[in-house]
């Protein structure tokens, strides 16, 4: 079989497009973490599950994972090696046993004072200071919000759909 260019134009060119620029920086700053991490002995997801914490210890995992915008399936082995190591504790809720809370051992609370260079020492290797990270923070969080928007209307239109299909 011969091969051949789809794209002789060159329209969809992979480099051009949005969603692989935002893809590919995403993945090259989580490669940039390892070693900052390294020093608190966790992994990017583990980091990401911790600074939920640190803001609002005791939560369900339910809003753990609402917060990182994962699956609670997801969120429940993330915190389970977080327990494992010692970072966390889970106990069943008195009000609802169904419910998991999550809280920081004496060990994830220290983690915080370690962490708080992490964010500075990531600006650093990628050379971005804190003016830029704020304005690409902006930037990412509004189009995040335009797609939350566009997905609540499009939901909205599924279910108009469904209900007079």
């Amino acid at each position: 079989m011969k091969s051949c260019t789809t794209d002789a134009k060159g329209l969809l060119k992979i480099e051009d497009q949005m969603c692989f620029a935002l893809y590919s920086t995403s993945r090259a700053i989580t490669k940039q973490y390892a070693p900052l991490l390294a020093k608190l002995d966790v992994t990017y997801p583990q980091y990401l599950t911790l600074m939920v914490l640190w803001q609002r210890d005791g939560i369900l995992v339910q809003e753990i994972a609402s917060s990182l915008e994962i699956d609670q399936a997801t969120a429940t082995p993330l915190i389970q090696r977080l327990e494992k190591s010692g970072i966390v504790t889970r106990q069943r809720s008195k009000e609802d046993e169904r419910k998991v809370q999550v809280f920081l051992t004496a060990k994830g609370r220290d983690l915080y004072k370690l962490a708080l260079s992490v964010p500075h020492d990531l600006g650093c290797a990628i050379g971005v200071d804190d003016k830029l990270a704020k304005k690409l923070i902006k930037e990412a969080n509004s189009i995040k919000r335009s797609i939350q928007r566009i997905g609540s209307a499009t939901d909205d239109k599924d279910l108009d759909q469904v209900n007079t299909g």
